[in-house]
């Protein structure tokens, strides 16, 4: 399950439902545990291959590649340099850049199970591609 609040915009003063995180984050020990159980892998190997991911990811992107993991996304890095824009083209270069960030888009399945009858199928995003039962946290407080 999963947690909202509720929130109202300053802007048009409605209110929306807004997701919370409760807890702690899942840690990569916690992480590593998880996937053991549910390999033939011990929980030491899958800390190993965690552990490195980052850092070989990293590598990749810092030489201009994008990193797919099927069935999570594609991460790559956006330079930013607001604040620094400069009047002609010759003038830009890398001294602008004051900012690194890593851009994630999920995976994107496709199925046929409920379609609309007039739809052949329909894109879905890995990662929240599951049934998500929405409780709002207030009601558990009181």
């Amino acid at each position: 399950m999963a947690f909202y609040k509720k929130q109202q915009q300053k802007v048009n003063g409605k209110w929306y439902p807004r997701s919370v995180l409760v807890g702690d984050p899942i840690t990569t020990d916690q992480l590593a545990l998880r996937l053991a159980a549910e390999s033939t892998l011990s929980p030491i190997d899958v800390l190993a291959v965690l552990k490195g991911l980052s850092g070989i990811m990293g590598e990749y992107m810092a030489q201009g590649r994008s990193v797919m993991l099927n069935g999570i996304g594609s991460f790559s890095l956006n330079a930013s340099a607001v604040g620094n824009g400069v009047d002609t083209p010759e003038e830009v270069s890398a001294n602008q850049i004051n900012g690194v960030k890593v851009h994630f888009v999920p995976a994107t399945t496709y199925r046929r199970d409920g379609c609309p009858p007039d739809k052949s199928r329909r894109a879905v995003r890995t990662l929240t591609d599951v049934d998500i039962e929405w409780i709002d946290i207030d009601s558990l407080v009181k």
